[in-house]
């Protein structure tokens, strides 16, 4: 007898209208059809699996509650929307999850008209909703309801409260979903977490939030549709603003993500991934050996202690590593109190996320003289993480900072050498920048100029090549290109790339031409400030920069994004070969 295939829901969900039409045990089976298409499809393509393990119900609730849409759902953070996107009739697209043409790992107006904001940081959905509830009442349409939902890390960020205050200060009728899993990629910490804590179990509405103007309804179980409907109806019928307090499991459904300590499972891996060293696990180790050998050196993460590499730092030296939740401005402010009180801080984040906190930077650590070390991890190309991910920001905005200086790492030796030098400076500001990759085998240098490394030294001073940090190996492969085209070339990596160094400059203007590459932007980046320092010094030597083009890039793996911006040994050869004028010389 042959087995008849059970019957799949998710084939006949394209839009949310057709949720509507199931019955409350087909939306269970719905639910659990998601799950395992999820884990499948994940496990595949890699991607962020916990968050949406663990907002299955709570989707199929909103879509069958609010009409977007003419409603609108606002997903805070992002990356918490792929049960949205299956929802929203993109099934088909998650073949290519976080690819090139492939679908966004986060909400993207290019993909659904379902999608409003392409946010994936944390703590900005509440302030949209405020700018937009508010458009909605002088249009009169205040009958499309505006709802974020917005999870518990996400309340560790002070915007977060900035924006609660105004909603509530408003009464404008914000429906605010609090999805409550106790988690970001750790447990959730701070004050915020004991009062949600206490919520779970409580009879009461939270004083927190009707302190604030909100009617609060809650605690509900996140998985079960069946109570999830009616406090959303409810919440939708309201005049004022109001908080639906949701409780429900990272993970949920998925036994080894239930079960994974860490963090549920927050992003995996394709399943075919070969595991290699990182610049991520350097860092993390060399950090953890100078914490044994200096009892001043603490460490500062924005809810991101593992994937920026405190991990062995943490378990080392506990009460030494400070978590301050989702609220990177605040970490780096925190920081400079922990300089004052005679520490050095190392803050680890995102290179992108950093851009957050670039007040801080300026006016509470450098305008102190604040020996305070940033390690800024993703620099760069980050390719699949999206256009929001990538750190290519940093060298330009950090320059404007006084006193700063500025490391960017070519390999793990450098990398080590960098921070053992940036922690003895207890002064000034200091920076590390390196991508996410694998961590390739050190690249030797023949000599110094300056503090400069000479990666290639030249028989003669005819073209010089200044690699920023990773860019090193694709540098050589432009000198071997160069060369073989009768170009006799000199490769230095200066290590730190801010303050510009004077014998760098003094090199500069020994040689025929100079070509800066680096993987930040092109406006105001290191190839701009090497023909700063060159003008003032006098140097008249032709600067040809390459660096990455000032717009916002597309999803795409970081080799595949370098390799289409000519960023790779072969398009910068090509791209070099024609500005000095190759042909010419044939």
């Amino acid at each position: 007898m042959t087995a008849v295939a059970p019957r799949s829901l998710l084939n006949h969900v394209t839009c949310p209208d057709d949720l509507r039409a199931l019955s409350l045990r087909d939306l269970e089976d719905l639910a659990a059809e998601i799950r395992r298409f999820l884990v499948a499809s994940v496990s595949r393509t890699g991607g962020h699996l916990g968050p949406n393990l663990g907002v299955v119900e709570l989707t199929i609730a909103l879509h069958r509650v609010f009409e977007s849409p003419v409603d609108t759902l606002l997903w805070d953070t992002g990356h918490q929307a792929y049960v949205h996107k299956l929802l929203t009739g993109r099934r088909a697209g998650f073949g290519g999850l976080r690819q090139s043409g492939g679908l966004s790992g986060y909400p993207c107006q290019a993909e659904s008209v379902h999608d409003v904001i392409e946010n994936s940081h944390a703590s900005t959905a509440l302030s949209y909703a405020d700018g937009l509830a508010k458009a909605r009442a002088l249009a009169k349409e205040s009958y499309r309801s505006v709802v974020a939902v917005v999870g518990d890390g996400a309340l560790t960020g002070g915007m977060s409260w900035e924006a609660l205050n105004n909603i509530g200060g408003s009464g404008q009728p914000v429906i605010v979903v609090l999805n409550d899993n106790g988690r970001s990629y750790d447990p959730t910490v701070g004050g915020i977490a004991d009062h949600l804590t206490r919520l779970r179990t409580a009879t009461s509405a939270s004083p927190l939030f009707t302190a604030l103007g909100f009617a609060y309804l809650g605690p509900v179980d996140g998985h079960d549709v069946a109570q999830l409907e009616p406090a959303l109806r409810q919440a939708r019928n309201l005049p004022g603003p109001v908080v639906v307090h949701c409780v429900t499991t990272k993970g949920m459904g998925f036994p080894a993500a239930e079960a994974h300590e860490a963090d549920r499972m927050h992003a995996v891996s394709p399943s075919d991934a070969r595991y290699a060293p990182t610049w991520t696990s350097a860092f993390g180790d060399e950090l953890a050996a100078i914490g044994l050998e200096r009892d001043d050196v603490v460490a500062v993460t924005a809810a991101m202690l593992r994937p920026v590499g405190l991990e062995a730092f943490w378990r080392a030296h506990p009460d030494r590593t400070f978590d301050v939740g989702i609220a990177e401005q605040h970490a780096v402010a925190s920081a400079a109190g922990l300089a004052l009180g005679g520490l050095h801080p190392v803050v680890a984040v995102y290179a992108a996320f950093l851009n957050r906190a670039f007040d801080q930077i300026l006016m509470d650590v450098a305008l102190h003289r604040l020996g305070v070390t940033f390690v800024l991890d993703r620099a760069g190309i980050t390719g699949d993480d999206g256009p929001s991910h990538n750190g290519m920001w940093d060298l330009s905005l950090l320059q404007l900072v006084p006193g700063i200086r500025i490391a960017a790492p070519r390999d793990g030796a450098s990398l080590r050498t960098a921070l053992r030098e940036a922690v003895n400076v207890s002064d000034a500001p200091t920076v590390l920048r390196f991508p996410k990759a694998p961590l390739e085998p050190d690249i030797p240098s023949f000599g110094r100029a300056g503090l400069a490394d000479l990666l290639r030294i030249g028989r003669r001073a005819d073209v010089l090549v200044v690699s920023v940090g990773a860019t090193a190996p694709a540098c050589l492969e432009l000198a071997a290109g160069l060369g073989a085209a009768g170009r006799d070339v000199t490769v230095v990596d200066p290590r730190w790339v801010i303050p510009v160094d004077d014998v760098l400059v003094e090199l500069a203007g020994e040689h025929a031409a100079v070509v800066t590459v680096e993987d930040n932007g092109a406006q105001s980046g290191i190839g701009g400030a090497v023909g700063q320092a060159m003008r003032r010094a006098g140097v008249a030597t032709p600067l040809y920069e390459f660096a990455i083009p000032q717009r916002f890039q597309p999803v795409a793996k970081r080799a595949a994004l370098l390799s289409a911006l000519g960023l790779d040994g072969p398009g910068l050869t090509e791209s070099v070969l024609r500005s000095l004028g190759h042909d010419e010389l044939r």
